[in-house]
């Protein structure tokens, strides 16, 4: 009765192309890369340069807060720290914080 027919507005109007549909998928990406992964990467990357390097006479800080001296590297992933006189903690070199002061390297001769 009061139903009127409906025309295409658009014929032959097909779907967008599909590297259109995936352009803002593509895009949410590479901003989550560059704002989020790339960083933690980074930052990784410094932190394992920084434990590679820790030597003997480096005052370090443990990620529990333990202020102390790096007494002895090992080669098993420890190191031993003193944390005060006579007092020796050994401690995983991935658990280090920071390297509060570095020590120069000895001159050889």
């Amino acid at each position: 009765m009061f139903v009127t027919p409906a025309y295409a507005q658009a014929a032959g109007a097909g779907a967008p192309n599909a590297a259109f549909q995936f352009l803002p998928l593509i895009a949410i990406f590479a901003i989550m890369y560059f704002l989020m992964i790339r960083p933690q990467q980074k930052k990784m990357k410094e932190h394992r340069a920084m434990i590679d390097a820790v030597r003997r006479g480096d005052e370090v800080v443990t990620a529990g807060g333990i202020l102390g001296k790096v007494v002895k590297v090992r080669e098993d992933a420890t190191v031993e720290v003193e944390i005060a006189d006579g007092v020796k903690v050994k401690v995983q070199k991935a658990t280090l914080a920071a390297v509060v002061s570095k020590t120069e390297p000895a001159a050889e001769a």
